[in-house]
């Protein structure tokens, strides 16, 4: 374990070994098995995890019953609910993992001790929170100004194995749409 969140952290910054080794040791490593949770809604989140290995999904679920995936967190992203990790407030949303997943979990003080330690780790989540904020807007402005179809393409892009790892249904979820109408665009795409 360790080894591609070292990867990742070493992709956006410039870090010594023994600042890794020293940032390793705040970090809680966790197997989450498939169809349990990280997070329940009216939980305070309190990690935010690296998830090294499997797939997981933050999603809500409004009054009517119906789920609102938010994100899918695959290897090499992090997946929290922020707000309720920052605040120590309860959350929203809940964390499944969708698959056997291998995670690094890091609490508040020990996210402010590592950043306080180690100042390369505060560009590090600069630059995470930065990307993860335009990607958001992005995401929400496609989401208003795209059609299903559009949403459907961008997503199978972005993500080709995608449709391998999660159920239509939440495929469905993630792009806003009905489970019929995604298979209505399956059946109507064809890719060259």
């Amino acid at each position: 374990m360790y080894q591609y969140l070292q990867k990742k952290v070493s992709d956006t910054i410039i870090i010594s070994n023994e600042e890794f080794e020293y940032a390793k040791t705040l970090f809680i490593p966790k197997k989450l098995r498939r169809k349990r949770f990280l997070l329940q809604d009216g939980d305070p989140c309190i990690y935010t995890t690296f998830v090294e290995k499997g797939l997981l999904r933050s999603y809500t679920i409004d009054e009517k019953g119906n789920e609102h995936i938010l994100q899918f967190g695959m290897q090499g992203w992090w997946v929290a609910d922020l707000y309720s990790f920052l605040t120590g407030e309860p959350s929203e949303y809940n964390i499944e993992a969708l698959e056997d997943s291998e995670l690094l979990l890091i609490t508040n003080s020990s996210w402010d001790l590592l950043l306080k330690e180690v100042p390369a780790f505060e560009r590090y989540f600069r630059i995470l929170i930065q990307n993860n904020l335009i990607a958001t807007q992005k995401r929400l402005m496609g989401t208003m100004s795209t059609t299903a179809e559009e949403r459907y393409i961008k997503l199978l892009q972005d993500f080709p194995d995608i449709v391998q790892r999660v159920p239509q249904h939440m495929i469905a979820s993630y792009i806003g749409v009905t489970r019929e109408t995604l298979s209505r665009l399956r059946s109507q795409i064809t890719f060259e």
